[in-house]
Order: C-alpha cells, then sequence, then structure tokens
C-alpha cells in the first residue's frame, strides 16, 4: 500500500513535467511495451483499458476529461474500465463496482460515487454504507445486496485481479492500449495529455503492423 501511495506522490509531482506533442511518442516515456501481449475482450476491435480506483484522487481528477473523450471514441474502439484491486477498501470498491455492473447501472451511479467519496466526505467503505448510498441513487438495495456475492460477480473481480498482474500494474490511474501498451499521466504529461498519448496509441494500432 506504501509503495501504491508513493506512486501516487510521483504521478502528482509529475504533472507539472514536459507534455506529449502531437506524433512524438517515446517509447519507455510516454508508454511502456507489455513484455506479454494481454488478449483483450473483443479482438475486432483496438480496446482502451482504464485501471482505476474510486478512491484515487487522480483517478477522479481524469475522470473530467475521459468520460467526454470515451463517449465520442470510433465504432472500432472499445474502452473499457477495470478497478485495480489491491486488498482492503481496493477490493471493497472494486466489488461495488462489478455489482453495479452486473445490474446495469453502473453508468448511472458511477460519478455519483467519485463525488460521494472526494466531494461528500462518505467512506463507502463497508456493504450496508454502500448499499443505503445506492439506494439513494435508485437502486435496489435488495436485489444489490443479494447481487453483492453472486458468482457473476466474484467472477470479475478474479478476472479483474488476473488482468492487474498481467499489465503489471503499480499504481492508478493507469490506461492500457489494446493489451499492448501502458501508462499514466505522469509519462504522458497531464490529464489532457493522458487521452492524447492514447489517441497516438490507438492510431499506431490501426496501423499495418
Amino acid at each position: 500500500m506504501r509503495n501504491l501511495l508513493m506512486s501516487a506522490v510521483l504521478v502528482g509531482a509529475s504533472l507539472l513535467g514536459s507534455t506529449v506533442f502531437a506524433q512524438e511518442l517515446v517509447e519507455g516515456r510516454n508508454y511502456v511495451t507489455l513484455s506479454s501481449p494481454v488478449p483483450t475482450a473483443q479482438p475486432e476491435k483496438i480496446e482502451v483499458v482504464e485501471m482505476f480506483w474510486y478512491g484515487c484522487p487522480h483517478c477522479y481528477q481524469l475522470e473530467a476529461t475521459i468520460n467526454p473523450w470515451s463517449a465520442d471514441l470510433p465504432e472500432d474502439v472499445n474502452f473499457v474500465r477495470v478497478p485495480a484491486m489491491f486488498g482492503g477498501i481496493w477490493n471493497v470498491h472494486g466489488q461495488l463496482f462489478y455489482t453495479l455492473e452486473t445490474l446495469k447501472v453502473e453508468s448511472k451511479v458511477h460519478n455519483s460515487i467519485f463525488d460521494a467519496l472526494h466531494n461528500s466526505g462518505r467512506k463507502l467503505s463497508s456493504l450496508e454504507e454502500i448499499a443505503s448510498f445506492v439506494a439513494e441513487q435508485g437502486v435496489d438495495k435488495e436485489l444489490f445486496m443479494k447481487t453483492w456475492n453472486s458468482f457473476s460477480v466474484k467472477s470479475q473481480m478474479e478476472k479483474a485481479k488476473k488482468l492487474a498482474l498481467a499489465y503489471q500494474i503499480s499504481g492508478v490511474p493507469a490506461l492500457i492500449i489494446n493489451g499492448k501498451y501502458r501508462f499514466d499521466i505522469g509519462m504522458a504529461g497531464g490529464l489532457q495529455e493522458t487521452v492524447d498519448v492514447a489517441d497516438l496509441l490507438i492510431q499506431k494500432e490501426r496501423q499495418p503492423q
């Protein structure tokens, strides 16, 4: 956990660093190539994975940039959010994400969770507290609690943990392009630059290999 917190500090400091200029991505500085490509959910599309944690301030800051960007992606790009689960409250919030996703209400509640944690002082650290919160957002509380420990939710959590290992994630937010390239805000040089790097790597994947 200490390493993860230190990673967040370093990311914050690096926001003052150099920015990425169009067509000048440098491997090893702006992104890294994974040693082993990770299979994507939809092989016919270029996949963009955002590894995040609801409690991460930098993930919260990135929302204002990545939400409109992801909503406007072309048809050949598949955007996927994957919660990072490094134990403790990270796993609780990951379980929250997948419970909402299983109920097909994640998009309805997603922004409210960030707002509750970062602006309203709510911890959302126990099932009862979480269930009461999502009920406030219009989610059926009883159904939510029944789904919380379902096989579907547990399976997705295990898959997310394996993906984090395969992506070699040590902190969040991190973006992975098509199971091949990983970078974070610090490597990109800023919030807007994060989606700029993503766009350039998407273009790279469109080129004949």
